[in-house]
This record gives structure tokens, sequence and C-alpha cells, in this order.
């Protein structure tokens, strides 16, 4: 064993359903009952699905090996006859990142893989257009320095279909991308990496995937409950999933990226898993390796200075020291995740042997990550090991100082992934930051004080800015954020870079100019895909107030924009290139994988005789508008095997998906939208009338 120093409606829930199950005769440690714990536990868990947005909550806490609580509350499935137990299994999304990470850290356990080769000595075919590529090394992957840029996810979510092109394309899609920095240079949040790691375990050891990880964790910790996408899935013991604008309970979501986010499991599982890095579990990783996991590894990079975050990289884990543990003196691991539909926060104290897990259906994984903290804090001052909760934080009353000249020139657009923003700073200290996107929305207000930086009115941010090694400029925000009833999270992190405004040619002008305002239709993600349910558009808007970009891309081509941004931890992560061509007279945009279509590609759909429309030989969607004359009229569909449709309002909300609902008759809304989806070839009977 390691030794280690000691340093939002469910109120008509019957009371059952809000007490542990399982955990009272597993759960007393030390002789305590942890009433106080488990009654904070019923209480947060009422509140999440209350008061924040979740269907349905699990959580679990593990002390010294056992599991001491253990609940869930909300609902589960539509018709009321499946109650939530503690068996009922959630998607953890980027939880499953400790698992991959855990696999790695075997592998070299075992003597297999070097943290500090290079990936390609595992991978030999993994190649990208950058030669840097060749500097990236399993460490990288697992702390998300690689300089990867971000999220290659085409074809990744999808409804209970476990479709694997999303981890087999990944070494193609990669080939045909460069590096957004060389590789070690910073921390910033990075899915692909974790994928590559998933493809490195199996090449290394020659096992798939998820075989590998049931044989060296989940079988070895009893994780009987904790499953993939790849395994035999008993839908029945699968959370109820709902999503706020569409009506019913939707079908299971598969994850196809395994290592990146694809992992089913229970608060119970996961609780069990944690036991790796408290030192419960003999056998499975080495000290070494689990002490490994949880340095600082975002420090190896450029990164903001010391402050209350709940964001700083280890091995896998989003933050090693995670706030407010450390006022406690306690050290904290955790790891959150969010699918679409999902939402799992994992906490560890591996100097305390304790560890809790909250999962959700809806919600987030930061209300989920608050109401772990809650857990674990009230059972340390039931053990007494501590002995008061310290009170929220702040940075004061903010005291208006003399601002200096030069800080004037920190005014302009700052740009963040897919968002740009405005700050103005007058020479009386006072400064606004603003939305270029959204020019309604309220700006947010700071006053120059005499600590030298900016601080809003209500105390709880702080910005300054920063310019780095690299020549780069930087906001840096530190912030407090409270939640009623479920405690306080911070976050310091740079929130932004400021960008600059070149000239374009005649010619690159003209045709940038061309698309301003236009919107493209995504037309290669498969028929089950949850996207879909969401309606995946990009709006082309370029912004007046910074020349020659579009968004937070640089614009170096009539048909080509790169984002150039190097923001560590999470406000840089996937940054994409817009790359356009034109096929047939039709235009279309690569994007990360994803492709899509002009809207002047897109025409409307006339009721009428009998028509028909099919998928073309590469397998890309087909999108309609819907016209004055079929508003209101029945659509019905007679449907290939492997298709679907999609019918969308005006405002692109999905009103009938018939992966989901099974209903080919639909009425049409006013300036809709239809996409049909399928396999090459797939043939669709129209009949709208």
């Amino acid at each position: 064993m390691r030794k280690r120093r000691s340093w939002m409606v469910a109120a008509a829930l019957v009371l059952t359903l809000l007490v542990p199950t399982g955990a009272m005769a597993a759960g007393q440690s030390n002789g305590l009952a942890y009433d106080a714990t488990r009654k904070a536990a019923a209480e947060k868990a009422l509140l999440l699905t209350q008061t924040y947005g979740t269907t349905s909550v699990q959580y679990a806490l593990i002390d010294h090996g056992s599991i001491v609580v253990s609940g869930q509350s909300g609902r589960n499935d539509e018709k009321g006859k499946k109650p939530l137990t503690a068996e009922t299994m959630y998607g953890i999304g980027s939880t499953s990142k400790m698992f991959v990470t855990a696999a790695v850290m075997k592998l070299v356990d075992e003597g297999e893989v070097d943290l500090d080769s290079p990936v390609v000595k595992y991978i030999p075919y993994f190649k990208m257009k950058d030669e840097r590529y060749k500097q990236i090394t399993p460490r990288m992957l697992l702390n998300h320095s690689s300089g990867i840029n971000g999220s290659t996810l085409t074809n990744s979510f999808l409804f209970e279909d476990n479709d694997t092109y999303a981890h087999d394309r990944l070494i193609e899609q990669l080939a045909q991308q460069n590096l957004k920095a060389d590789p070690g240079a910073y921390s910033v949040y990075c899915n692909d990496g974790f994928t590559l790691a998933e493809i490195m375990v199996e090449e290394v050891s020659g096992m798939d995937y998820t075989s590998y990880i049931h044989q060296h964790f989940t079988n070895p910790l009893k994780m009987s409950d904790t499953k993939t996408p790849m395994d035999k899935l008993n839908a029945s013991k699968m959370a109820g999933l709902y999503y706020p604008t569409y009506e019913g309970q939707l079908p299971n979501e598969s994850v196809n990226v395994i290592g990146t986010g694809g992992v089913y499991s229970t608060a119970e599982d996961l609780v069990r898993f944690s036991q790796i890095f408290t030192g419960q579990a003999e056998g499975i990783l080495s000290d070494k390796s689990v002490e490994a996991m949880e340095q600082e590894e975002y420090k190896k990079g450029f990164w903001p200075d010391d402050a209350d975050t709940s964001v700083g990289f280890g091995l896998g884990w989003d933050s090693v020291n995670l706030f407010p543990f450390d006022d406690y003196g306690i050290k904290a691991l955790t790891k959150g995740g969010d699918t679409i539909l999902y939402h799992a926060s994992l906490v560890v104290l591996p100097e305390h042997d304790m560890a809790v897990a909250v999962l959700s259906s809806g919600g987030s994984s930061m209300t989920n990550q608050l109401m772990a903290n809650e857990m674990l804090l009230h059972a340390l001052k039931e053990k007494g090991t501590i002995a008061e909760f310290k009170p929220e934080k702040s940075y004061g009353t903010p005291v208006k100082a003399d601002m200096p000249e030069t800080l004037l020139k920190h005014a302009g657009i700052y740009g963040m992934t897919n968002q740009l923003f405005k700050v103005d700073i007058s020479k009386d200290g006072e400064m606004s930051v603003s939305m270029v996107q959204m020019p309604d929305y309220p700006a947010e207000k700071y006053m120059y004080t005499a600590d030298g930086s900016f601080i809003s009115a209500d105390g709880n941010t702080k910005v300054s800015f920063v310019t780095e090694e690299n020549g780069r400029t930087y906001l840096w925000s530190r912030l407090y954020v409270s939640l009623p009833g479920l405690g306080q999270t911070a976050l310091s992190h740079y929130s932004g870079e400021k960008l600059a405004a070149y000239d374009l040619s005649e010619e690159v002008a003209a045709a940038w100019k061309e698309r301003d305002g236009k919107k493209y239709y995504l037309i290669n993600e498969k028929y089950t895909s949850v996207a879909y349910l969401i309606m995946s558009t990009i709006n082309l808007d370029l912004a007046k107030e910074l020349p020659g970009y579009v968004l937070d891309k640089k614009i170096t081509g009539p048909n080509t924009a790169v984002s150039d941004l190097q923001i560590p931890a999470v406000v840089g992560r996937d940054i994409t290139g817009y790359n356009f061509y034109t096929e047939d007279g039709i235009e279309y945009l690569e994007a990360a994988g994803s492709l899509f279509v002009r809207e002047d590609a897109v025409k409307p759909i006339y009721p009428g005789q009998k028509s028909t429309t099919t998928i073309p030989a590469n397998g890309h969607a087909k999108w309609y508008t819907i016209p004055d004359k079929a508003v209101g009229k029945t659509i019905q569909v007679k449907m290939p095997t492997n298709g679907s449709f999609v019918v969308y309002d005006e405002k692109g909300t999905c009103v009938n998906f018939t992966v989901i609902s099974g209903d080919h008759k639909v009425v049409l809304p006013a300036k809709g939208t239809i996409v049909f989806a399928g396999d090459a070839g797939s043939k669709y009977e129209i009949s709208i009338k």
C-alpha cells in the first residue's frame, strides 16, 4: 500500500430515491455513520435536479476502500417504470481519459512505453503535415501539450451506434493537419491526443482498447457496470436521456472515441477505480506511475502565475491542486467529463484515501464537481479532519487608483476559440469587455485598482495583461464563481489573446466579402449523429472590428483561414482552419474533418406529386428549405433501412428526428429546413400534402 504524507423538478420523488443504496451495509469507516454527509449529498442532488438543469444524478463516496455514501435523484425513463439505482449506467465523457492515461502508465510500468520517447516509435504510421509531429511524446498526449489542434470528432457522437469511423480515421485526419505550437510549448485541452493514446495502447499491447481496460482495470477492480460502446450493452440499465428543446426521451448516446470520452460507468464503479490513485488497489499501477500522474505537468510550458483555480493539468487530470481543497492544505485531483447529453466528475483526495464521483443526465460536469466537493468537505468535517468550512472568497470591493497611461495600449480585439471580444480602456481606469458577435449582450465592467489590476464591482473577478515569452499579449482572468447551495469554484486562465488587424489583397478580400453572412450546412455526419439534434451549421460573419479575420481565424488566402491562437488551459482549445473548395459549381467548407455545403445549394422542397431524393455516392446528406407553399402541410417519407430525416423550425430547433421518434409523418414549419441523411444510394420516397 502506498504511504502518503498528511498534508434543477424532483420534489415529488419518493424518499427511497434519495436514500443510499447498497451503502449502508458497506459503509462505515472509522466508526462513523456519515449521516451528515449522506444528508448533504441528498440535498445537493435534489438541488441539481430542481434548479440546475439536471435530469438525474447519481453519486458515491469511498473512504479507505469502503463505499460509505451512495445515492441518486431525479427521473429516469419517461414512463417512470425504471427507477434509478446504483447500477444505472451513465456516459462519463472525458472522465474516460483517466482510463486511457492509466492504460498508458500500465505499459510504462511494463517497460513497453517510455513517456518521453516519440509517439512515432509506437505508432510508426502516425504522420502530420507539420514535421514537428516527430517530437510529440506520450507524455505530451496526456498533459495536453502535443500542439495538436484539438478535436477531430466526425461521427463520434451517435445514437445507439458504435461505428468506429472516428477512431479508424484519426490518423488519416491528422495527416492533413499542421500543429498549432511546438510540442511541449504549453498545455491546452486536446481531445485528439487521447484518441491517439488509445491507438497507441492498441498498437503496443496487441489488444483492442476495450479488452485492454477490462483485463487490467475493470475486472480486477470488480467494476461490473463499466462498459464501452464496443461491449454488449443492456439498454435497460442506461440512464434516461433528454434534450431541453426536444420532446420525449432520447436513445442512448454512443461516444466512439473511447479513450477521449466513450466509457460508461456508475458512480460506485468510478470510486472503485479511484482506489488506484489512493493506494487502496495494489498491483494495478506502480506508486511511481500514480505519483507521476499527479505532478504539475502544466508548469512545463508557459502558464499564468499561481492563483486559485480548478484547472492545472497533470497526466490525464484536469487539476492536481483543485480549489478549494488547497485552502485546507489538502491535495485534490479531479477529472470532469461532458458529452452532449451525459456529464461526470471524479474528485480524489489521494492523501486521505477518499474520492467522490457524481454522474448525471443533463446538467454539467462543473455542477457535478461542486457537488462532489461539497460531499468531500462534509465528510472531512464529520471525521474531524477539518474543523469548519472556510468562507467563500473574493477580491473585495475594488479601490480605484490612478492608472498608468501605458495600459491604454492593451485596448483592442482579443480572440479565443471561435469568439472575439473587444477591450475598451479609458484614461480614468474604466475597462469594459464586450462580445463582438453579440453586440446587444451587456459588457463586463472593471475598475483599475490599487493592486495594479482591474476588478469587477462585485469583487469576484480580477483581470490584468500579460505579455509572455512568445511576445503575445494575453488577458489574464482570475475569478470566483459561486452557485447557491453548491459552493464556489475558481478559475485562473488567459481568457484571450490580443489580435492585430491587417489588410487583405483585393482578390482575397473580394472572395471573403462574397461569403459574408452566408450559412453552411453539415453534410458528412452519419444519419444516427447527435449533431442532427442540435443542427450544426456555420454562419460565416466577418468582423468589421478586425479586418483580415473570420472569428479567431486569420485569412490566409481566397479559400483559406487559419487560427493562430496560442492560449494555454481551455479557451485556446479546438482551433480549426477553414478550407473552401468548389465542385460542380457548389462551394463546400471543410473544418476539422467536418464538411459543410453553402446555403446557395440548399433548394426548396415543394408539395405536390410524390418525389424521391437519393443520397449520392459520396454519402453526403441532402438539405432542403421549406417554402411558403409547403408550410402547414404534412410530409410523409418512405424510409430506407439505413437513413433518417430531420425537420427544423425557423430557429434551427429540431422538430422531428426519425432516429429518435420513428415518426415519418411531420407537419412542416414556416421557414424551416429538412435534411435527409443515410448510406450512399439510400432512396427516400417523399409525399407532401
